[in-house]
């Protein structure tokens, strides 16, 4: 019932469509323009800089608040279970993200609010997720590369961790962590499942790095 209660409380948090409410402000509606994703990169492909960096910031204090709630409360009443529980209200809010019920169900990529709560969670691990972003795409300038770089190796990490016991979970419950980790990285290759199929054909977007605009066909490859 925990669990539950948390993933409602999570998807509910993630139901603050931030990229959706700053193109409102502008007198647009942002999935329908650019790539149409309600994320932070299609934010700042349409809005500039400053738009991005809202939603962005955004995108992972909605994630980040309900996070540390849940983590100063649980540290407290059940620290065996505090880590799942983070993970748990964390997929919550990037279902929410991803699916947002008013907005007919179309939401982001769910990125941002996943680096908030890789963040949180194991702050070693998103010094190497925010390496796999930032490498990739200063090389290649593909941003949903970096993206599903970042992902896998949030997965990878914690399954490394996993195996030598490192996680601060009750080792009966190894299994059901994993679990979460699985959904939360399946979700956002999911999610990516058409830029993956514009990398392997080499026709992805590339994104540029000035004036917060992208270099080619802004239809393709966000950041959500």
């Amino acid at each position: 019932m925990t669990r539950l209660l948390l993933f409602l409380i999570g998807y509910g948090c993630g139901l603050f469509e931030t990229s959706w409410i700053v193109g409102r402000r502008n007198g647009i509606d942002i999935r329908t323009r650019g790539s149409g994703n309600a994320g932070a990169t299609n934010a700042l492909r349409v809005l500039g800089n400053k738009a991005g960096i809202a939603v962005f910031f955004g995108d992972m204090l909605k994630c980040l608040i309900p996070c540390l709630i849940v983590r100063a409360v649980f540290t407290r009443l059940d620290p065996d279970h505090a880590l799942i529980y983070m993970v748990i209200t964390g997929f919550g809010v990037i279902v929410g993200h991803d699916f947002p019920f008013y907005l007919h169900f179309h939401g982001g990529k769910g990125i941002s609010a996943t680096s908030a709560l890789v963040f949180i969670t194991h702050p070693i691990v998103c010094i190497t997720a925010v390496a796999g972003w930032f490498i990739p795409v200063l090389i290649t300038r593909y941003v949903s590369l970096g993206s599903l770089i970042a992902v896998l190796g949030y997965f990878f990490s914690n399954l490394v961790l996993a195996v030598t016991g490192r996680l601060p979970i009750l080792p009966g419950e190894v299994g059901e962590y994993m679990l979460w980790v699985t959904l939360i990285t399946g979700l956002a290759c999911e999610r990516h499942s058409k830029n993956i199929r514009r990398l392997l054909a080499g026709t992805e977007n590339k994104i540029s790095f000035h004036h917060g605009q992208k270099a080619e066909n802004p239809a393709h490859s966000e950041k959500g």
